[in-house]
């Protein structure tokens, strides 16, 4: 069975991945077609790539976590335009674990995330990620309460099983030449 990592893309206090990672890890267990697993790149403690003296065991944890994956969806909040900066880190702390998988995207903000989404995208492409044409994209203003608790729309969630629609037979057909 395949192996899908659902990956928080902030470490901010007060952030507002965990309460979507979850509601997408929720929608995704009901469809049985593979294992889901959050993975939140604040357990890691990543330091800054290339800071020197740092403990590099976050680092091999956070390796031999994505390299057990087949496919991903990223949960992307957008900060000034673009994805986090730990994000960004922690992305770039790897490179073979990364090649020749599938993502989906997931992301929010005050026009749905779509400028970080789209910034991801050219990232993850030269990481040899395919990621997915379809994009749940959520609103600050129409899918979290006073913008902070997480009250999607109906219609998100039959975005995301479309999402996932493709991340599945794409991380599949991807899995043949790993």
């Amino acid at each position: 069975m395949l192996k899908i990592g659902i990956i928080l893309g902030s470490t901010r206090e007060g952030r507002l991945s965990p309460q979507v990672g979850q509601w997408v890890k929720e929608l995704a267990e009901k469809r049985r077609d593979a294992q889901y697993e959050i993975i939140d790149i604040a357990e890691f403690k990543l330091p800054l790539l290339g800071e020197p003296g740092t403990d590099a065991s976050g680092a091999a944890a956070w390796s031999q976590r994505v390299a057990a994956c087949d496919g991903f969806v990223f949960i992307v909040q957008e900060y000034n335009h673009s994805i986090t900066g730990a994000l960004k880190n922690a992305l770039d702390y790897l490179r073979e674990e990364w090649n020749n998988k599938a993502a989906g995207i997931v992301s929010y903000g005050s026009v749905g995330g779509a400028r970080a989404a789209e910034h991801l995208r050219g990232i993850l492409g030269e990481l040899l990620v395919a990621d997915v044409r379809v994009h749940p994209a959520l609103s600050l203003f129409t899918d979290f309460e006073k913008g902070s608790v997480f009250k999607p729309k109906d219609v998100q969630a039959d975005s995301v099983n479309q999402m996932l629609d493709q991340v599945i037979p794409w991380a599949t057909a991807l899995k043949t030449i790993r």
